[in-house]
C-alpha cells in the first residue's frame, strides 16, 4: 500500500506556473507507475501525465510542452511541472500511483488539490 499527499496547488493567473508536488509514504523507485490525473467540475477524471519506473513519460495532447513529470526518489515524490497555465487547465489534481502484486494492479489515489487558473 502508498498514501499520497498532494500539494502545491492554488489560484494561478493565465500564463503563470505551479509546481504540484506528490509525496509518497514509501519508496517510490519500484512502483510500476506514477501519474497525475484533472477533473474539473461537471467533466470525468483525466489523464494529465504518467512516469513509469522505467522512466517512460505520457502526456495528453493539451498538456504536451507546457507540463513536465518528474520524480525525486530520495524525497519519494513525484512532481507536475506547469508552464503557461490556461484557465482550461482549472481542475482539482489528483495523484495516482500503480502498484503490482502478484499479476494484479492496485490503484491508489491522493486526496486531490486544487489548481485555479484566473483569465
Amino acid at each position: 500500500q502508498v498514501q499520497l499527499v498532494e500539494s502545491g496547488g492554488g489560484l494561478v493567473q493565465a500564463g503563470g506556473s505551479l509546481r504540484l508536488s506528490c509525496a509518497a509514504s514509501r519508496s517510490i523507485f519500484s512502483i510500476k507507475a506514477m501519474g497525475w490525473y484533472r477533473q474539473a467540475p461537471g467533466k470525468q477524471r483525466e489523464l494529465v501525465a504518467t512516469l513509469t519506473s522505467g522512466s517512460t513519460t505520457n502526456y495528453a495532447d493539451s498538456v504536451k510542452g507546457r507540463f513536465t513529470i518528474s520524480r525525486d526518489n530520495a524525497k519519494n515524490t513525484v512532481y507536475l511541472q506547469m508552464n503557461s497555465l490556461k484557465p482550461e487547465d482549472t481542475a482539482v489534481y489528483y495523484c495516482n500511483a500503480v502498484l503490482v502484486s502478484g499479476r494484479d494492479d492496485y490503484l491508489y489515489w491522493g486526496q486531490g488539490t486544487q489548481v485555479t487558473v484566473s483569465s
